[in-house]
């Protein structure tokens, strides 16, 4: 059992949350709402506070906010998250006038880099972000197996960011670690293609993968 926050509250940090209390992990939600989301949860007991509190008191955190303010926010919280692993499920994006992922924030780069060089002290970890957020907790129902990639600098960090996969339902051979936290540009810019699938076929499940 391990003590995890879930910085932000929307679809992506409510799936995590309720499958990793289920799994039996002490887990705190950190939002700037902690009333609102505490008042609709409907998963497993979990802690709803405010982000620095749930970040303070876990030994891994997840980062669940919006891709474009993750940098700011989470470097407000440099102390806190000093020696801890962040699990970078984000994408930053620019919002189209369409609603869609528009072009990246960070071209030429990752927001998983600008995150570690926010965070310096912080053992950051991108994985997670190449699927829809139902696939990230229930990696079986696709019909072919999807692919988390890990890109990190630190490797006991990935270590531990993929036994926490495994608690996400996701089998060992289905990981791939792609190596140090730069190798996340390539995840990170699958956003690009993503509104062209859901045009085509809508929010249903699907998940980039490696075919062997």
């Amino acid at each position: 059992m391990t003590n995890i926050a879930i910085l932000g509250s929307g679809r992506v940090g409510g799936a995590l949350a309720a499958k990793l209390a289920e799994a039996g992990h002490e887990v705190a939600i950190g939002s700037r709402n902690p009333a609102d989301v505490a008042s609709t949860w409907a998963g497993k007991p979990v802690t709803v506070t405010g982000t620095a509190a749930a970040a303070e008191n876990a030994g891994i955190v997840v980062n669940a906010t919006p891709g474009d303010t993750s940098v700011e926010r989470l470097g407000a919280l440099r102390d806190v998250l000093s020696g801890k692993v962040l699990v970078d499920v984000a994408n930053a994006t620019v919002r189209g006038t369409d609603g869609m992922p528009g072009g990246l924030v960070y071209p030429g780069g990752s927001l998983a880099e600008h995150l570690q060089e926010a965070l310096p002290d912080t053992k950051v970890v991108k994985t997670l972000n190449t699927m829809l957020f139902t696939v990230i907790v229930d990696p079986h129902s696709l019909k072919a197996p999807p692919t988390a990639f890990l890109s990190g600098d630190d490797a006991d960090a990935k270590t531990t960011v993929a036994a926490l996969l495994g608690d996400l339902g996701w089998p060992a051979d289905w990981i791939e670690d792609l190596g140090d936290v730069a190798t996340a540009r390539g995840p990170e810019a699958l956003m690009l293609i993503v509104p062209s699938i859901l045009r085509n076929h809508g929010m249903v499940p699907f998940a980039l993968t490696i075919a062997r």
